[in-house]
């Protein structure tokens, strides 16, 4: 029987609040999220969390960079941890400057899928940030979709220049089909 793998893991604020990172026994990031260690553990799979700010020292300069300059791109090894759908949109992902935005449709088309497959990966994402799911936009432009919350998401955003001022977004809508889904969650 395999054992569950440590991931080491540290919690920094940023200027969008508390942001927590896990790294992989080989130091690649396995996991990101803003908030502390409850958020950070809901999205990586089963393994035990050892707290080690030294080990994780490199990929927290690394998000201080973006946050000094976020046009600046990651050079962090990542590992996530998914199907071979949700890696091939990771990859999409990663390769949407900053500044830039996608809809989920355009995703789609790229990758060959549909924007609620999309969605699915998104919503999926162990890696927010550094795997860019903030950049993917409702068809209409809206900020949907993202599990920090969209106060983060416009500030990521706009920080990159990639919208203008803050201005009110609309709100997810539930799924037409009447089944009460709302709209994926990065």
């Amino acid at each position: 029987m395999k054992s569950a793998p440590t991931y080491y893991w540290s919690t920094f604020r940023t200027p969008a609040g508390p942001f927590s990172l896990a790294l992989d026994p080989s130091g690649a990031v396995a996991a990101t999220a803003f908030g502390g260690r409850a958020r950070l553990r809901s999205r990586l799979g089963p393994g035990r969390l050892v707290r080690d700010d030294r080990r994780a020292s490199a990929a927290r300069r690394a998000v201080e960079a973006y946050f000094a300059d976020p046009r600046r791109p990651f050079r962090l090894r990542l590992a996530p941890s998914g199907t071979p759908f949700r890696l091939k949109a990771w990859r999409a992902l990663a390769r949407i400057p900053a500044g830039r935005t996608r809809t989920y449709g355009e995703l789609a088309a790229e990758i060959g899928g549909s924007p609620r497959a999309v969605g699915g990966a998104m919503g999926a994402n162990p890696i927010c940030l550094l795997l860019p799911c903030h950049r993917v936009v409702g068809s209409d432009g809206s900020l949907t979709g993202f599990a920090f919350g969209e106060a983060i998401k416009r500030r990521l955003l706009q920080a990159e220049g990639a919208i203008g001022s803050p201005r009110p977004a609309p709100r997810a809508s539930p799924d037409p089909s009447g089944r009460g889904r709302t709209r994926p969650r990065c």
